[in-house]
């Protein structure tokens, strides 16, 4: 099991990466201390806080010319990781 699946790069979480806390979408089933672990192994950093927020996934709709198709986005966990003091991650290094 991947527990880190994507970073988030939004704009309200830029604002935060100046004061050291960095977003991602991680598996559901994944708790807070599997989440530190899998950073601070990946970026090589270490992790003072986790928050983890479950979304549900949303209704979505389309017209379309042969009818109505619904469907759903699919649900997902966040979790807002913040590093020490002097740390920072950077996802574009690879790119």
């Amino acid at each position: 099991m991947s527990v880190l699946k994507k970073p988030l790069v939004t704009e309200k979480i830029s604002e935060q990466n100046e004061q050291g806390k960095y977003g991602f979408i991680v598996d559901k089933k994944a708790n807070k201390l599997q989440i530190r672990e899998a950073v601070e192994k990946m970026y090589g950093v270490t992790v003072d806080r986790v928050w983890t927020m479950n979304y549900q996934g949303k209704a979505k709709t389309r017209y379309t010319k042969s009818g109505v198709i619904s469907g759903k986005s699919p649900n997902y966990k966040k979790a807002i990781v913040q590093v020490a003091e002097g740390d920072i991650i950077d996802f574009y290094s690879n790119v």
